[in-house]
């Protein structure tokens, strides 16, 4: 990890919510931003942003989301996330994630991320492939 991670930094995306982004329980009346695409959105930029703050060898993963949806947005409304990083213990990161529309919050919640070394990982990944096929 470089230097810059630490806490206190933030970052703030604006998304333009598109018909993919959106859900139809109740009829294209009803069709708003779902909560899945709202923690998937938070994933996304959480990761993406912190590449920026990691060496090549290291990506982070996503441990645990805790999310309250707390108003609808409409198709074709823009939200914005701010990500702010509270907490950095070891390679374990706690982000804050903050989500508003066009006229009020939406969503809060926090999001924790683990770095990890791209090689090793990928190591883990195929030895667990070759266990499962030894099951089969």
């Amino acid at each position: 990890m470089k230097n810059s991670l630490v806490a206190g930094i933030s970052t703030t995306t604006k998304i333009l919510i598109d018909r993919e982004r959106t859900i139809a329980f109740m009829g294209d009346e009803g069709r708003v931003y779902g909560t899945p695409a709202m923690i998937l959105d938070i994933e996304n930029m959480a990761r993406n942003w912190l590449l920026e703050h990691l060496d090549d060898n290291e990506d982070t993963v996503g441990t645990h989301v805790s999310i309250d949806h707390m108003a609808a947005t409409v198709e074709k409304d823009s939200i914005e996330i701010t990500l702010t990083v509270e907490e950095i213990n070891g390679r374990a990161i706690k982000l804050i994630a903050l989500v508003k529309d066009s006229l009020e919050d939406v969503g809060k919640g926090v999001h924790n991320r683990f770095v990890v070394d791209k090689e090793k990982t990928f190591e883990r990944l195929e030895a667990k492939r070759h266990k499962i096929e030894a099951l089969k």
